[in-house]
């Protein structure tokens, strides 16, 4: 590879997304390939920091503006101090979420609008897009329902069904806009047997860039 790939893996709440692009990093790390993983928001210092301030939810007068930027701002130092070095490196970067995720949370569930949060991630990411996006497609009412007996609920796991609900139409929307960078999986089977299937696409997807 030229350089490194970057594989963001997206979805609703209880979708099984960490499960999944924990258990795809494992089994990369196994068939030898140089690979790390992340997540958003987080990942580093300054954007855990950031993420403790947007998920507690204790911060119930959040305005959604704030929110979203602070979300851009995380992103920024991230892609910055961790992301683009490792690519650069020709490392594979898994990361548990990427901008897709502000623009389906914060412009449409939050009616902010798609493109006025694509204008500030924009700014923060400078074009810089996933090589590949994983989305991992449950109905919202499911995805809700394997995550009722978590102990920790955090500020975006206590909102409405009908929050849910937008978010999983903003996705089918973003799907749309950005096909030709989203792969989709159904998230209703067993992990397991999602992780065997999305590592093969992506040692494929490795070789084809190779």
């Amino acid at each position: 590879m030229k350089e490194g790939l970057f594989i963001v893996f997206e979805g609703c709440d209880g979708s099984g997304k960490t499960t999944i692009s924990q258990g795809v990093y494992n089994k990369l790390l196994e068939l030898g390939f140089p690979v790390i993983y992340t997540r958003e928001p987080g990942g580093i210092d300054i954007s855990e920091q950031i993420r403790d301030i947007i998920l507690d939810p204790k911060n119930i007068t959040m305005d959604n503006r704030t929110e979203a930027l602070l979300y851009a701002a995380s992103r920024r130092q991230h892609l910055i101090e961790k992301v683009l070095p490792a690519i650069e490196d020709n490392k594979i970067v898994i990361c548990d979420r990427f901008v897709y995720s502000s623009l389906v949370y914060q412009g449409y569930a939050r009616e902010i609008g798609i493109d006025e949060v694509w204008k500030i991630n924009d700014f923060a990411i400078e074009g810089r897009l996933p090589s590949r996006t994983i989305f991992l497609d449950i109905k919202p009412e499911v995805g809700l329902a394997r995550i009722s007996n978590r102990e920790f609920k955090d500020r975006l796991d206590q909102e409405s069904i009908a929050f849910h609900d937008r978010v999983y139409d903003g996705y089918k929307e973003i799907n749309k806009r950005f096909e030709s960078n989203i792969e989709v999986f159904d998230a209703n089977r067993k992990p397991e047997v999602i992780i065997d299937e999305v590592s093969q696409y992506l040692v494929e997807l490795i070789s084809d860039a190779s």
